[in-house]
């Protein structure tokens, strides 16, 4: 006869083996909170471009520790492919990290939203599928609805932020694309997605509903955002990194992740929070901005006829040399010219010659949130001397010279002065006000959003025709050598 064992030591492995799991899910929910506090710090420490280089370090330090304990507390049946994506997404992330230009940033950003959305989809993809007929017809609804959302909204996300990276990147037109039927087709995709998305909940063991889903969701993405002209895409960039946040966050609630929920909520709070201000700097609804396809097509605003007054960098710098304060507004221009060193040796010599030297940057300069503030912070421009457009515009007679560089749209007048515009009602840098303008800009045409810009014909500014940084360079070479 074999050996068979004492009921009280059959006991005793199983009490012993309980502990050790209650020990180990309690080590793995306190590498959860310390993952947690990594992505609080980490945001708190980006907010100020000083410690930003190390906010990101944090953050990054906290999805480590983030993905090695979700990695450790599941049953994987090879590690095989997550090292070889470790290696490969590292490898890549590396690269883009040093050879992405700052103009092409923004568009990188849309990219990175729109990863988020699809790694979100996958996901809830995968644990759909992974589900067998028993599962599928005992699980609960609520675990249902949370897939269902993951799946939409990372669907949405990933189309819409392939769109917005298009229209930055210039592969596909910046201005609203609409067309007639726009309106019954998105009307059509929405029924269609209350629809399928019932018949998922209710009847998950036909998995027909779950490509439907996916299917609705990348093509309602696509058309919300392609009909969204290109000056809205900073706003849409913001947005759809909140709704990265929320996919993840309902992805977390469908797996029982916990660290993937507190980490959608802070990326989803974060981009609405942004978003909001972003739309405050406009003037403007977020319903106003997702509709805008939809509205009445608005006039480009009254043709302006005047003559414009353009001045060599020579002439300017002898204006420069006699001021005593000067504001630098800089917008995508000075991106483009990758002008933020030339213009932050300036200000050095600027300030050695007795004018104080002050940033305006307005919140939808760029084509991204804080794309400004980025730039000045990689030339070592101190961040003390940022303001925003709230503080510099009640002081602006105060400014012997404004230098607009590349900027258009947020220095426009026409906001204020011309109904018909399409940005009527923006609030912006109240440039004209100043004692002298020079604008720093290639030509005189219209900005992103296809408005003429009255300010280049006011009495107290003058064209600096010519790539920006070229500009400030003779500039800087008239004060070497004065």
């Amino acid at each position: 006869m074999g050996y068979r064992p004492h009921a009280w030591h059959v006991q005793e492995k199983s009490e012993t083996r309980s502990t050790k799991m209650n020990d180990i899910l309690t080590i793995i929910n306190l590498s959860y909170v310390v993952a947690a506090a990594l992505f609080i710090i980490g945001l708190k420490l980006l907010s100020h471009p000083d410690t930003a280089r190390k906010g990101n370090f944090v953050s990054a330090l906290g999805m480590l520790v983030a993905v090695l304990v979700t990695l450790l507390d599941q049953q994987i049946i090879s590690y095989h492919y997550i090292v070889l994506g470790f290696v490969i997404g590292g490898a890549i992330g590396a690269w883009k990290a040093r050879t992405i230009e700052m103009t092409a940033m923004p568009e990188m950003v849309s990219l990175f939203n729109g990863f988020g959305g699809l790694a979100s989809l996958v996901l809830g993809w995968a644990t759909f599928t992974g589900m067998d007929l028993p599962t599928l017809q005992t699980e609960s609804i609520f675990v249902f609805v949370t897939l269902l959302f993951t799946i939409l909204v990372g669907g949405i996300t990933f189309s819409g932020s392939v769109v917005a990276w298009g229209k930055l990147s210039g592969k596909i037109k910046a201005k609203a694309f609409i067309f007639k039927g726009l309106r019954e087709l998105s009307v059509l995709h929405l029924v269609a997605i209350a629809v399928v998305g019932y018949l998922f909940v209710t009847a998950p063991s036909t998995s027909l509903w779950l490509y439907f889903a996916i299917a609705l969701a990348l093509s309602f993405g696509l058309w919300a955002t392609i009909s969204i002209g290109g000056a809205d895409m900073p706003v849409v960039i913001a947005l759809l990194n909140s709704y990265s946040g929320i996919a993840a966050s309902a992805a977390g609630l469908a797996t029982g992740n916990t660290i993937l929920v507190v980490t959608g909520l802070l990326v989803g709070a974060s981009g609405l929070i942004l978003t909001s201000v972003m739309c405050k700097a406009m003037n403007r609804s977020l319903i106003n901005v997702l509709l805008s396809g939809f509205a009445k097509p608005v006039a480009a605003g009254e043709k302006i006829e005047g003559e414009i007054k353009v001045l060599s960098a020579q002439d300017a710098f002898y204006v420069l040399e006699a001021a005593q304060a000067v504001l630098v507004v800089p917008g995508y221009g000075m991106a483009v010219a990758q002008a933020q060193h030339a213009v932050r040796e300036l200000q050095s010599l600027l300030e050695e010659n007795g004018a104080t030297v002050d940033y305006a940057i307005h919140a939808v300069a760029g084509r991204m949130p804080g794309h400004m503030n980025v730039l000045l912070a990689e030339a070592d421009v101190p961040y003390d001397q940022l303001y925003e457009m709230e503080d510099v515009n009640p002081r602006m007679e105060n400014y012997d010279v404004v230098i607009v560089i590349g900027a258009n749209d947020v220095v426009n007048p026409a906001a204020k002065e011309m109904k018909g515009s399409p940005i009527y009602g923006m609030p912006v840098i109240e440039a004209y006000r100043a004692k002298t303008v020079f604008v720093l800009k290639r030509s005189a045409d219209a900005g992103f959003a296809g408005v003429d810009n009255p300010l280049f014909f006011k009495d107290n500014t003058r064209m600096v025709l010519g790539d920006a940084k070229d500009t400030i360079n003779s500039i800087v070479r008239e004060f070497a050598e004065a």
